[in-house]
């Protein structure tokens, strides 16, 4: 069945629509076509459909006795090789088969021959009576009605009681669908509640979209379309839950609103990820340890050269992914401020992507090699563009800390150029770079990050 949302005012479309739904129930089944001798040589790994060295000609005859009828045989011009001999359409396909612990003709992979021919049927016929339907899916999508954008500015849509309705495009009457329709609109009705907070940036954040297998039917949260197959029938945002067709998650907008259960840790979590899962500015490990460092540490001889005892910083770590902002990283706790300053460190290094990216990688070696000082600040100026926001945000509250540091010069011992030495190589890594280069590249980054010091309050 479809769902249509109301507003008092407002008519919302249908929500899920049913038609491919339809289309998989009708799907043939499986009919295994077993073979009443002993074969010899037979793999493991197969059953009586197995007929061994047998032609096309004959594997055609055995199947013409109903759609959906299956054997495997062994190649003739390609011995130790095999073929999956399918009838559909009232013809036999044949497709190459592998085994690698699971059985797979294309990517999906299989735990046996039933489930992968069921698979195969359900996907042969759907995308035979609905290639036109499917390959405009993507036209007028629901997302656009009822995404981020609408539910975000519209946060009572969860009041809403969801209206069923009809909505099958050749007019016949829907089949009942499993599942509840609390259960199908939890990511939707999650970001309905999602509040913009003024004074927080809207980072844009791409989804991170992985293959992922659906128990019970589900819905393309971008298209409204059923999601079909057996098994990894779409792909889910690991960050924010969002379920949508393979083919749909190129359509979809960089607009990912992490949800805090997806989100299982801080450190080496994604830094977009983790500002906009806890709708902060910054990560909150960067603020919470620049405030106990500035409140007491920035008079420390050697801040940011010496390091702190390396289990204790691991424990703030632990810290951190456990309690996330309620960690306590107080005097009480940790004495030694430089176990906090090695804890920041240690967050920086341990991001998937860098803080200065590796995409912008390259425009800041290339300024840091500029003799003229007014064209160097010139092209880090631009080169900081290339940063995502939040990256950029937390890059400038760091540097704005730093020259901090430097002003307390005369306690701490450490200048610009030696902050330098030890933050570039934590905040810019080379990517994918030979050693040589790499090691070259060293004397750019800490010429970057003492430029970026110095230059905080012209260059942000």
């Amino acid at each position: 069945m479809a769902l249509n949302v109301f507003d008092n005012d407002e008519y919302r479309p249908p929500v899920w629509k049913s038609y491919l739904y339809q289309l998989q129930q009708e799907a043939p089944h499986p009919r295994r076509v077993t073979c009443t001798c002993e074969v010899d040589n037979r793999p493991k790994y197969y059953g009586r459909e197995y007929h061994g060295m047998i032609s096309r000609e004959e594997a055609d005859q055995l199947l013409s006795v109903a759609e959906g009828s299956y054997v495997i045989r062994e190649s003739q011009r390609q011995p130790g090789t095999y073929t999956l001999a399918l009838r559909f359409g009232n013809q036999t396909r044949n497709f190459r088969l592998y085994y690698d612990g699971k059985h797979f003709v294309g990517e999906k992979r299989f735990e046996s021959i039933h489930d992968l021919v069921t698979d195969g049927l359900i996907t042969l016929y759907i995308e035979t009576k609905a290639a036109e339907y499917i390959a405009k899916m993507t036209i007028n999508p629901i997302y656009e009605h009822i995404g981020y954008t609408t539910l975000n500015r519209e946060p009572a849509l969860k009041k809403h009681v969801p209206v069923l309705s009809k909505d099958v495009p050749d007019g016949k009457e829907p089949p009942g669908e499993e599942g509840s329709l609390e259960e199908r609109l939890t990511s939707l009705v999650r970001r309905a509640t999602l509040k913009e907070n003024d004074h927080t940036p809207k980072y844009e954040k791409v989804h991170n979209f992985k293959v992922h297998t659906f128990r019970g039917p589900h819905w393309c949260e971008y298209c409204a379309n059923f999601m079909w197959g057996l098994i990894a029938q779409g792909v889910k945002c690991a960050d924010c839950g969002l379920n949508v067709h393979k083919q749909c998650s190129k359509m979809v907008p960089n607009d990912c609103k992490p949800d805090l259960k997806h989100v299982k840790k801080v450190y080496s979590c994604d830094l977009t990820t983790l500002v906009k899962a806890h709708n902060a500015k910054r990560p909150m490990v960067v603020d919470m340890c620049i405030r106990e460092i500035e409140s007491r540490g920035l008079k420390s001889e050697g801040l940011y050269r010496i390091s702190g005892f390396s289990d204790l910083i691991e424990d703030v770590k632990l810290a951190f992914d456990r309690d996330g902002e309620k960690a306590d990283i107080s005097v009480n706790v940790y004495e030694d401020i430089n176990i906090i300053s090695g804890a920041l460190k240690l967050y920086f290094r341990d991001l998937p992507i860098p803080v200065i990216t590796y995409d912008a990688y390259p425009r800041f070696i290339e300024a840091a090699k500029l003799m003229d000082p007014d064209e160097r600040l010139e092209a880090l100026h631009e080169a900081l563009k290339l940063l995502p926001l939040a990256h950029c945000e937390t890059l400038r509250y760091l540097m704005a800390h730093l020259k901090r540091v430097t002003q307390n010069e005369k306690d701490n011992l450490m200048n610009a150029e030696n902050l330098g030495i030890v933050f570039g190589p934590t905040l810019m890594r080379a990517p994918d770079l030979d050693a040589m280069t790499a090691l070259n590249d060293i004397r750019y980054q800490r010429q970057v990050v003492e430029s970026l010091i110095k230059n905080e309050d012209i260059l942000f």
